[in-house]
């Protein structure tokens, strides 16, 4: 079966899939239509988070992905209709999400390390410098 899932970078060495965190759960949804993935990833992008991609996959292949990495996946079948707060996030995302995903973490630049130098001892340094040139 053909599902829809939200891929932030696909196809790169960053690649990261969409998950919702639902108590101590990661959800990833599987959207059977292509149109409310899309409408998903709308909502995201509204919410200024970073605009994911829908990309179909094969069902299997991201129930493999979930049982191997710990993740739990619901498939969110086309006009889906919630009865609880909860399946309400399978159609709109949460209003708060994360400060940085796992992404962006890993590509941080370090700040930069403190000078051993004075202020005025760079600029003693620079016109040096300059006087070289």
């Amino acid at each position: 079966m053909r599902v829809y899932v939200l891929l932030y970078n696909p196809g790169t060495e960053n690649e990261g899939i969409h998950s919702l965190q639902l108590g101590d759960r990661n959800l990833i949804l599987m959207f059977e239509s292509e149109d409310d993935a899309n409408r998903y990833a709308m909502l995201l992008e509204a919410q200024d988070f970073h605009p994911p991609s829908v990309v179909p996959i094969d069902a299997k292949e991201i129930e493999e992905f979930c049982e191997s990495s710990g993740y739990t996946c619901h498939l969110v079948p086309e006009g889906f209709v919630p009865t609880n707060d909860a399946e309400r996030l399978f159609l709109a995302p949460p209003e708060r999400n994360v400060e940085e995903t796992d992404w962006e973490l890993e590509n941080r630049v370090p700040p930069a390390a403190e000078s051993e130098f004075s202020e005025s001892e760079l600029n003693q340094l620079r016109q040096q410098f300059e006087k070289l040139l």
